[in-house]
């Protein structure tokens, strides 16, 4: 298999850079469709971050948090060695080797200590502070949060996340301590957030989206696709990242291309004909609404025509189906709605040849 490198993200890079080098004042999302390169554009910031930046980077993806013990194992790392009880001695003697860290390190003793106490969050978010605070007068903390939606319904004397939001919102705006990025490829939760009043002002976005033409191709060029090649992945696939790593290790490119695009237009088809035969729910908040067939038909066959549509002309339960399912992404920012890849948007006009 061949080995596919970091490729060309230099604009996201530096508007993620320039945001560092200021004072933190506002929580940063970074946000697109999947698959867009969000992951591998983070991990590869780390890697060239100068060394008066310390990142704290936890990745909620794929893990099981179903209450607060969960979030707490997977946002801190736990430190085995001496028992320390004071953070500001801790934070002192972890620095010397600190370099990038999954989690939040804490001695294993005061982790203990925060698991027994009643109050969880407050003494969550008072450590988290004080540790910061200790590290930022050698280095610049920097929380990067990679899939906070996971937990975006998680209650723990009301809602975790409001909880998160209004410590991030301390953490940058009100004390300048540490910067915070969160991940996400979820747009209805970027919507939610967009939404808050709470985070008016407090807030920016960066869209990270599948490379454009002009990058696919020198991406392409770079393990040697023929001419015919590089036509065929972009007419197939666009500039999704994970695809064009898929055609590059394929023995037989063309025949690879062909397949993903027969696989998602027999995925969409699949999805439409279990509605229509068999119907279909969707949960928003505490209510049950019925997904209709006739309503979905509608909404694809827009995209006919039409790369991206407005978000005005969708009603709010298909769009939100389509979201869950991974075959539409909707950007709240400009309001638009559009396939979730040039793959999928192919792959809808095939369909609706169909119905």
């Amino acid at each position: 298999m061949m080995e596919v490198t970091f490729h060309n993200r230099e604009p996201e890079m530096k508007e993620v850079m320039d945001i560092l080098r200021m004072k933190p004042r506002l929580i940063t999302f970074i946000y697109g469709p999947i698959n867009s390169g969000k992951t591998e554009l983070i991990s590869h910031l780390i890697k060239e971050l100068p060394d008066d930046y310390l990142p704290f980077y936890v990745n909620l993806r794929g893990r099981f948090i179903t209450g607060y013990e969960d979030f707490l194992n997977v946002l801190f790392e736990s430190d085995e060695g001496d028992v320390i009880d004071n953070v500001s001695e801790y934070a002192t003697s972890i620095l010397k080797d600190l370099k990038i860290v999954s989690g939040i390190p804490i001695p294993v003793n005061l982790f203990g200590q925060i698991f027994e106490r009643k109050d969880k969050s407050k003494d969550v978010f008072r450590y988290i502070e004080r540790f910061f605070t200790e590290i930022s007068k050698k280095r610049v903390p920097v929380l990067i949060i990679d899939e906070l939606q996971v937990i975006g319904d998680m209650k723990i004397d009301g809602l975790l996340i409001y909880k998160l939001f209004n410590f991030f919102v301390r953490l940058t705006k009100e004390l300048h301590l540490a910067h915070v990025l969160v991940v996400t490829s979820d747009s209805l939760f970027i919507e939610r957030v967009h939404s808050e009043a709470m985070l008016s002002g407090r807030c920016r976005y960066l869209l990270v989206d599948d490379f454009d033409y002009e990058t696919t191709m020198d991406f392409l060029d770079r393990y040697n696709f023929s001419d015919a090649e590089k036509k065929v992945a972009w007419d197939r696939c666009g500039g999704k990242p994970v695809y064009l790593v898929e055609i590059v290790n394929s023995e037989d490119r063309e025949k690879k291309v062909n397949e993903m695009f027969n696989v998602a237009s027999g995925r969409i088809e699949t999805e439409l004909k279990v509605v229509n035969e068999l119907g279909a729910e969707i949960t928003v908040g505490d209510k049950i609404y019925d997904v209709r067939y006739e309503s979905l038909i509608a909404i694809l066959r827009e995209f006919v025509e039409r790369d991206e549509i407005n978000m005005d002309e969708v009603d709010e339960i298909s769009k939100r189906y389509f979201v869950k399912e991974n075959i539409l992404f909707v950007d709240p920012l400009y309001k638009t709605i559009k396939p979730q890849s040039r793959l999928n948007l192919l792959a809808i006009r095939d369909a609706m040849e169909n119905v």
